[in-house]
């Protein structure tokens, strides 16, 4: 069973806060179980206070059973808000700001 990393992201912003979530497939093993590696960076401000165990928790779980059915592995970085703008590549910026999570750019 293969999952495509949009379904992925849809999960994780299904089941967390107010998350902003952008997951990528950076490798696919091609064996016959096509064992899916996906990359995931995650925003929410649902992290703020929480250890980065926590945090990733959370991701895991808002995966659900798709950890041990369809997701070989998930390789996570998750921000607060605050810490995304100090922190992150800047590209899920506009996604941010969309939801009302990233500050307008002072230009």
């Amino acid at each position: 069973m293969t999952i495509e990393p949009d379904a992925v992201a849809d999960l994780i912003e299904e089941h967390l806060p107010d998350a902003v979530a952008s997951v990528t497939a950076p490798r696919i093993h091609n064996d016959e179980d096509e064992d899916a590696h996906f990359a995931a960076v995650v925003v929410s401000p649902a992290f703020e206070g929480e250890s980065l165990v926590d945090q990733h928790q959370r991701v895991y779980d808002a995966v659900g059973d798709h950890m041990t059915q369809s997701v070989h592995a998930l390789e996570i970085k998750t921000y607060t808000p605050e810490a995304y703008a100090e922190h992150g590549d800047g590209a899920l910026a506009a996604d941010l700001r969309e939801a009302g999570l990233f500050p307008v750019d002072e230009a």
